[in-house]
């Protein structure tokens, strides 16, 4: 008998292949003390992305490292092409603070490849942060808290020419203030706009018409929490785009919102012949019968693939209904990829029949009552692309009411879903699935299903504010 074959007998080909399945930068720091093989390919994408979120342990500590480490090392730098700091220290000493920053400028200017920049500690991005990535060439994604107050200078943004994708959280007037100019100067490039205010009423039908012109090129428009935007001004953007929208959240806008209104508009104008993606919020006002026939009527020339709703805040006495459900596989089914429902109840035979006729489905983010446990099991079985599942209790189900739902409990629905499910999740909790072949004693493969910790170190997409 011949000696087995050895892992290091594989062509070098294939280690690019092996290693992009390695997902937690601790295991890729680990990979690139194998060999010097292993270094030259495993280095490169632990530098690709490069992140600090604020729940990370000592993340605040880690940006000093991250940046010291970009600062002094200047062939790992080079590397990194993505950049993500939503954590920074504060409450620094004058001679600390300038030592931190010092670094992070030398460091970002050593990222010669840089192309997406996140930045939204509050207080932390200063005007020498903005001034130094402005000066990034291949800069084309940028995401920054919009609350200048005082720690940096509006003036400099529109100075980021080239963007390809903008988003600003909680922007203050004078951020509002530069969006016509900025817009103007990235008419071009510009394909992607979100704006997060939390229900600040800065962003008007007003600034949406302001921007209008220059917002020919946009392909996603993503509006979260702002009361102030009607169908007037939305549908002003929307008019703009020459090639037509492909991703589209509409979350707390107006109560004057009209939905009759802009359906109508754009399905005169054919306005949504490319919608792929659609997020939409319902409150509290709204009479939903009305509102879910007017968004049948909004959808109805769209390809769509991927269909997110949700209510307001905490309201919770809408319910999503069967026939609306219904009508929206019936006209996509073919084609959703995703069908995403938060803070909204929805029965089993809802989830049963988009289980069973959404033929490429590969995304379910839902809401399940307690009594329907035992009944989702079965349903998700019908879905046979399905790769990520989230299951969410009721909202007016308060933690002292639901018990934790068991480890043993959650096993058992995933247990019934096909082979293709690779990740679960339970209120707040995301597992990834594992699937282990053994061979028993009579020659059969038995499959053994366990449920692990999620490694990927990304936010999981039913966690994200705007959901793309």
């Amino acid at each position: 008998m011949g000696e087995l074959a050895r892992f290091s007998d594989l062509p070098v080909e294939l280690l690019p292949l092996v290693v992009s399945h390695i997902v937690r930068p601790s295991h890729l720091a680990t990979l690139c003390l194998v060999n010097k093989t292993f270094y030259t390919f495993a280095t490169p994408i632990l530098y690709e992305r490069v992140f600090i979120y604020a729940w990370h342990k000592e993340g605040k500590a880690k940006v000093t490292k991250l940046f010291r480490t970009l600062a002094e090392y200047t062939h790992l730098a080079k590397f990194v092409q993505q950049l993500v700091i939503r954590d920074f220290p504060k409450a620094l000493q004058s001679e600390e603070h300038d030592m931190i920053l010092d670094l992070c400028l030398n460091g970002i200017r050593n990222c010669t490849d840089l192309r997406a920049c996140t930045w939204t500690r509050h207080g932390s991005l200063t005007t020498r942060v903005l001034e130094t990535l402005v000066n990034c060439s291949k800069l084309c994604e940028l995401e920054i808290n919009g609350q200048h107050n005082n720690y940096y200078n509006p003036r400099i943004l529109p100075q980021f020419t080239h963007l390809r994708k903008l988003s600003l959280i909680m922007p203050s007037g004078p951020v509002i203030a530069t969006l016509p100019s900025w817009m103007h100067n990235t008419r071009e490039t510009l394909q992607y706009l979100s704006l997060i205010c939390k229900s600040s009423t800065r962003v008007t039908d007003g600034v949406l018409h302001d921007i209008a012109s220059s917002a020919t090129n946009l392909e996603y428009l993503y509006l979260v929490g702002c009361p102030k935007v009607t169908h007037e001004g939305l549908w002003a953007v929307i008019s703009s785009i020459y090639r037509g929208i492909v991703g589209l959240g509409m979350e707390g806008l107006s109560t004057a919102f009209d939905m009759a209104a802009f359906s109508e508009r754009c399905n005169r104008a054919v306005a949504l012949s490319r919608l792929r993606s659609i997020t939409l919020t319902v409150d509290e006002h709204t009479s939903l019968s009305e509102w879910q026939h007017h968004v049948l009527s909004l959808l109805s020339q769209a390809p769509l693939q991927q269909f997110h709703i949700s209510t307001v805040g905490g309201h919770v006495d809408h319910r999503l209904s069967d026939e609306f459900c219904k009508a929206i596989v019936s006209a996509h089914g073919n084609r959703l990829t995703r069908f995403s429902v938060h803070r909204m109840r929805m029965s089993i035979n809802a989830i049963a029949d988009i289980c069973a006729r959404c033929s490429a489905l590969q995304q379910l983010f839902v809401v399940v009552e307690p009594n329907d446990l035992d009944a989702l099991g079965p349903c998700l079985a019908q879905a046979r692309k399905l790769r990520a599942v989230h299951v969410n209790r009721p909202l007016d189900f308060g933690s002292e009411d639901v018990p934790r739902q068991s480890y043993a409990k959650i096993l058992e629905i995933v247990r019934q879903c096909k082979p293709t499910v690779k990740q679960f999740g339970f209120n707040t909790r995301v597992f990834q699935v594992e699937r282990s072949a053994t061979v028993t004693e009579d020659g059969s493969v038995s499959t053994e299903v366990t449920l692990s910790p999620y490694e990927n170190p990304e936010i999981p997409e039913q966690f994200l504010v705007v959901r793309t």
